[in-house]
């Protein structure tokens, strides 16, 4: 009874989280805050709704597992929580059952992060069971393997799911021996080779205090989370011991891949050079890629390509900015007999937008949308310190959050001009491809 009681709260002050989004970013003033013992956080203090929530981010991530170990962060973020100090899995997991706590772990290929939400007055025990996690985690046998052939049937499906296929392969191309080559999730061959130490190994290289960022929102003063982070962080140490990555940028000459599969529709991946996300050209690029294919229904190539000839379901492109070395990418499904025209129809928008631009209505419709939709990101304490992580992760000062639509009004048609001639240059996509495409 205890387990729903808490589960009802939680779920019911949610709802009212919802509802006063609006009013909280536009009052919240994000501060930062040291410690007594001098670990620093983003915080913003809400105490209008009893919720704590906390992102963690330690730069790093899967580019550093090695070809051999690909998948050991993505391994170590699914185990992490899976017993920690005196509490097996059952324990551990049952403890946060119990007091509707949600702590989590996750890889990406360039930092590897927790999060942490819970109802405020059982903040102590969050807290507590998350220093336990990144402190002293168990990786247990019984559910590093579970967990491992979960991993690997997961994989197992990708191998024959066209989209997985596509994008894996497009990075394999794309990189070449570089970090970014390898999958986050690993390979069957290199999740099977990772052991109970490389686990132990990898945490302790990769959670330390100089290579974190932390970010806090929710009913709590700064005297109370002071003690909590130190409680909860400096039992980590002070340095971390990471390699470093090359910078790169994907291969700059035209490549076509096909990976055969008999099935009655192609999918295909293309993309190029793109923008890291401290490049002074990115938000130009930015409103440049809602108008050429991240505007959905709005953008050209779903105008071109589906509206006007009915050639894909759905067609996309976004920026992939990645710490070393900016992508874009993009990807449609067509049946094999169109493959080729579909790729001729996305090189020819990336041809026309090169050289004539955008007009002054697209324009203006981008700036729109993109400063009208972002409040809807902001509608959860754990989505704002999330973005409040990503921030630090950037670069990005604590005003963005306030400054972040006048950045997107000013990009001029000029910028546009400029990036598109930088970026969108069709004689250098890199195409892969899954089916049997005819007409490349």
């Amino acid at each position: 009874m205890k387990r729903i009681s808490a589960n009802a709260s939680l779920s019911a002050v949610i709802i009212l989280v919802c509802s006063v989004f609006a009013s909280l970013v536009s009052a919240a003033e994000i501060r930062k805050i040291v410690s007594p013992g001098g670990v620093a956080a983003w915080f913003v203090e809400e105490r209008s709704i009893p919720i704590l929530s906390m992102e963690v981010a330690w730069k790093g991530g899967a580019s550093l597992d090695g070809t051999e170990k690909a998948g050991l962060a993505h391994l170590a973020a699914s185990t992490m929580d899976e017993g920690a100090g005196d509490l097996d899995s059952r324990a551990f997991q049952g403890r946060l059952s119990e007091l509707a706590i949600s702590l989590s772990f996750d890889a990406s290929k360039d930092a590897f992060s927790g999060s942490l939400k819970t109802l405020s007055e059982n903040k102590a025990e969050a807290f507590r069971l998350f220093d336990l996690a990144i402190t002293d985690p168990q990786f247990a046998e019984e559910p590093v393997e579970r967990i491992r052939s979960q991993i690997l049937v997961s994989l197992s499906r990708k191998l024959s799911n066209p989209n997985s296929l596509a994008g894996r392969a497009w990075f394999d191309v794309a990189f070449p021996g570089h970090p970014y080559s390898n999958p986050t999730e690993g390979t069957l061959e290199s999740m099977k080779a990772i052991t109970r130490e490389d686990l132990g190994s990898f945490k302790n290289r990769q959670i330390a205090r100089d290579n974190m960022v932390i970010s806090v929102i929710g009913d709590i003063d700064e005297k109370a989370l002071g003690a909590l982070l130190d409680k909860t962080f400096l039992g980590i140490p002070e340095k971390s011991n990471l390699p470093e990555i090359p910078g790169v940028q994907p291969v700059q000459q035209p490549i076509v891949e096909v990976i055969d599969q008999d099935i009655p529709q192609s999918v295909v991946v293309f993309g190029g050079q793109g923008l890291k996300r401290d490049d002074p050209d990115y938000y130009a690029a930015y409103v440049l890629n809602y108008i050429l294919g991240g505007g959905g229904f709005e953008s050209r190539l779903t105008e071109e390509i589906r509206e006007k000839r009915g050639l894909v379901y759905s067609i996309y492109s976004y920026l992939y900015p990645l710490k070393q070395g900016g992508i874009q990418l993009g990807g449609f499904g067509t049946s094999n007999a169109s493959v080729g025209q579909a790729v001729d129809l996305v090189k020819a928008e990336l041809r026309k937008i090169r050289e004539k631009g955008v007009t002054e209505e697209e324009l203006a419709s981008a700036k729109t949308y993109l400063n009208g939709s972002f409040p809807l990101r902001l509608s959860s304490n754990s989505r704002i310190a999330n973005i409040m992580v990503s921030m630090q992760l950037n670069d990005l000062p604590m005003t963005y959050l306030k400054e972040r639509a006048d950045l997107i009004s000013a990009v001029t048609l000029k910028d546009i001009q400029r990036v598109a001639e930088r970026l969108m240059d069709p004689d250098k996509l890199i195409i892969t491809v899954v089916g049997k495409p005819e007409g490349l």
